[in-house]
C-alpha cells in the first residue's frame, strides 16, 4: 500500500522534496497545504466539524475543507478534489492569500504548513463523507467570532489564524458583537 506523501517546502513555498504524511507530521516539517473557505449568497461561511476519527483536531470546527496536494498535483486541483471528496460538491475557487503556521498536538504530531487559502461561493446541496465530516453548518461571521471568543478550544488552530484574514479580504468586521 502506498502511503500518502506531502510536498516539503521552504518558507517561500519552494518544493524541496516529499515525505510520507505522518512522518512529516511526526517531525514537524514544513509542507504545502490548503484551506478552502466557502460562503453562500447570504454571506455566511460554511463550517465543517472534523470527523471524530481524524488523526489530529478531531471534532473541532474549521473551514469547509483542508488537506495537502499530492506530489505532482497543483494546489488548486487538490482543493477541488478534496472539496468534492469531503463535502460532495465543487465550485469555482480563487486563491486569496497564504500563510505559514506551526501547531504541536498532544498526540506528538505537529502541523507545520505553508497554507494556501482558497475562497468559493456555493448555495447548493452538501453531501458530506462521514469519514471526514462529523457535522457542517453555515454561520455568519459575527456568529463564528462570538463562538470562537466563547469556546476557542472548539476551533482548529489554522482556522483561528485564517478566519480574520478571510474576513479582512471579504471586507467584513473582524470583531465580535459587543467586543
Amino acid at each position: 500500500m502506498n502511503l500518502p506523501e506531502v510536498i516539503l517546502v521552504t518558507e517561500s513555498d519552494e518544493p524541496i522534496g516529499t515525505m510520507e504524511k505522518m512522518e512529516a507530521h511526526r517531525k514537524g516539517l514544513l509542507h504545502r497545504a490548503f484551506s478552502v473557505f466557502i460562503i453562500n449568497d447570504a454571506g455566511e461561511i460554511l463550517l465543517q466539524q472534523r470527523a471524530l476519527g481524524k488523526y489530529h483536531s478531531p471534532g473541532l470546527w474549521a473551514n469547509a475543507c483542508c488537506s495537502h496536494p499530492f506530489p505532482g498535483e497543483s494546489t488548486l486541483d487538490a482543493a477541488h478534489r478534496r472539496l468534492q471528496e469531503e463535502l460532495g460538491f465543487n465550485c469555482h475557487l480563487e486563491e486569496i492569500f497564504s500563510f505559514t503556521y506551526k501547531t504541536p498536538f498532544d498526540n506528538g504530531l505537529t502541523e507545520h504548513e505553508f497554507d494556501h487559502v482558497f475562497l468559493g461561493t456555493y448555495n447548493g446541496a452538501i453531501y458530506p463523507d462521514n469519514d471526514e465530516v462529523n457535522d457542517y453548518r453555515y454561520l455568519s461571521a459575527s456568529q463564528i467570532l462570538s463562538l470562537m471568543k466563547e469556546t476557542p478550544s472548539h476551533f482548529a488552530s489554522w482556522f483561528q489564524i485564517a478566519l480574520p484574514k478571510v474576513l479582512q479580504y471579504l471586507q467584513l468586521p473582524v470583531v465580535t458583537p459587543g467586543g
